[in-house]
């Protein structure tokens, strides 16, 4: 062992001694830091994301499994690039693709709806899902808002809102109505009168309904000024709930501009539900439909909550303008349009106007008078039904939705019942593009012996809540302006094109020559 170590020793001794030199003097270990590092941090950010993205894709086929729609997504948009200009061509051709079809927008996978059978079924499972409106919808209107309540919440909080639209309560509304149209018409006569060419009826219909809207909600609890304030920055709101927007309010968004005009809105009807409530208080009659919520609660025989704060009020009215304003005024303006492309239509609504108001065309507007007039209702309901304001309403799923026997929808997702394809199915509406009001006065056709097919309003829980009040506003408007000027509608090759803009307008704005009409 002895000879051994010495062995070992004699090795060490005749090993070539370490000498550093010139060469020597970079490390490796230095090399490798500052140069193969990053290299492989981008490297491995570049797998990170190549994994991300595949997960992405994976996904999004899991989901989608054998519905119609794209095989792969585009990487994190989707289909963000087509949204932000949608047309009715590319709605229809997603229609057309399947009952039920996928898409997918910044990774919100969302499954379209196209039947009737679909459409209900999404509308009356209100265990499976809920409305959603837009994504963007909960940073506008505010989360707390009572139109994303469910359950049993939901109905008790509706059943207290049901009394604002009672016969009694339309008809405190109807008179303020007529006012409000009459002034506008008068209005559009003395600005024709200056200049008589041709001008879109578009934004003109929007100020009528923003101001009645307010007027009836709020009556003279809300100054003129703001008024005028909540009008000049509500258009804010509508291009910002589009289907598909950005979906973070950073500064300089449309959603961030639409909170700062909804933050606008709510501080004046927040002060208009306080005034109401002094009004009341001291005795006054009710004048506007927060006078005749706050009436209904002071009665000693209404049972039901009564602890809603002005903030509440607001918000119940700020949902209220957001469902009236561009629903009716887009059904305002298709009215006009169709009436004026329909001589022979409009011709009959005047017929059943001077039968109804005897020659009287001063004489204001009644809930009884516009109860025999069977005719212009079903003009409203027509135009209504070629050019639905809303052609679909976004749900979110709750929780797995089981909607077909081969399908289930993600919980999560986004699922969008379409009304469109219900109102234009040519079994129940023959020659479904044609405007033909005489369908709905035969009781016995197929139009009024398949209700479920009007989905105008909505379905199940959700439906609209004001169909009587939105139906006699636009109803009265035509009315009024039938016996007090002429339209006429100068066409282009955009009259007939649509524009999505929350609700349906025609891209032109609906051109019209107004002039007095003149009565024998």
């Amino acid at each position: 062992m002895a000879s051994a170590m010495r062995d070992h020793s004699s090795m060490k001794a005749t090993m070539p001694s370490y000498t550093p030199g010139p060469s020597h003097l970079v490390p490796s270990s230095s090399f490798f830091s500052s140069s193969s590092g990053p290299a492989t941090w981008l490297y491995t950010v570049i797998a990170v994301a190549l994994a991300l993205l595949a997960l992405e894709q994976s996904v999004y086929r899991y989901k989608k499994r054998h519905l119609p729609g794209d095989k792969w997504t585009i990487p994190i948009i989707g289909k963000f690039a087509d949204s932000m200009k949608p047309t009715m061509e590319g709605y229809m051709a997603q229609w057309n693709s399947g009952a039920l079809s996928a898409i997918s927008v910044f990774n919100i996978f969302i499954v379209m709806a196209s039947t009737n059978e679909y459409a209900r079924k999404i509308l009356n499972s209100p265990n499976h899902a809920e409305p959603c409106l837009v994504h963007s919808a909960k940073h506008i209107l505010r989360p707390d808002n009572w139109v994303f309540l469910t359950g049993r919440v939901h109905v008790e909080y509706r059943r207290v809102l049901n009394t604002l639209f009672t016969r009694k309560a339309l008809g405190v509304y109807v008179g303020i109505q007529d006012a409000i149209t009459r002034k506008y018409i008068a209005k559009w006569l003395a600005d024709s009168a200056q200049d008589s060419s041709p001008k879109p009826i578009m934004m003109a219909a929007r100020d009528l309904n923003m101001e009645t809207s307010l007027r009836v909600f709020c009556g003279p609890h809300i100054p003129d000024h703001a008024a005028k304030e909540i009008t000049d920055k509500y258009w804010m709101i509508t291009v910002a709930l589009e289907l598909v927007n950005f979906p973070i309010p950073l500064p300089g968004t449309k959603v961030y501009r639409a909170i700062q005009a909804r933050k606008v809105a709510l501080r004046w009807l927040e002060h208009a539900a306080h005034e109401s409530k002094k009004s009341m208080a001291a005795g006054g009659e009710p004048e506007c439909m927060l006078d005749q919520w706050v009436h209904d609660l002071q009665d000693p025989t209404y049972k039901g909550r009564r602890d809603f704060s002005d903030l509440e009020m607001a918000m119940v009215v700020f949902s209220f303008l957001f469902a009236s304003q561009d629903a009716m005024s887009s059904g305002l303006i298709y009215g006009f349009q169709h009436l004026a492309d329909h001589p022979e239509v409009l011709a009959k609504v005047r017929e059943e106007q001077e039968r109804v108001r005897a020659g009287d065309f001063e004489k204001p507007m009644t809930l009884e008078m516009m109860d025999e007039m069977p005719y212009l209702r079903a003009v409203v309901k027509e135009s209504l039904r070629v050019k639905p304001p809303v052609t679909m309403v976004p749900y979110k799923t709750l929780k797995a939705f089981p909607i077909s026997d081969d399908y289930t929808v993600p919980a999560g997702s986004m699922i969008i019942p379409s009304f469109y394809n219900s109102l234009h199915d040519a079994e129940v509406f023959p020659e479904p593009d044609a405007f033909t009001p005489e369908r709905w006065l035969d009781a016995n056709g197929s139009a009024n012996q398949n209700p479920r097919n009007y989905l105008v309003f909505g379905s199940g829980p959700h439906k609209c809540i004001g169909i009587e009040y939105a139906v006699m506003n636009i109803g009265l408007v035509l009315a009024d302006a039938a016996v007090l000027m002429n339209w006429d509608h100068v066409r282009t090759e955009k009259s007939d094109k649509v524009q999505i803009i929350a609700t349906l307008f025609p891209q032109d704005g609906c051109l019209l020559k107004i002039t007095p009409r003149q009565h024998a």
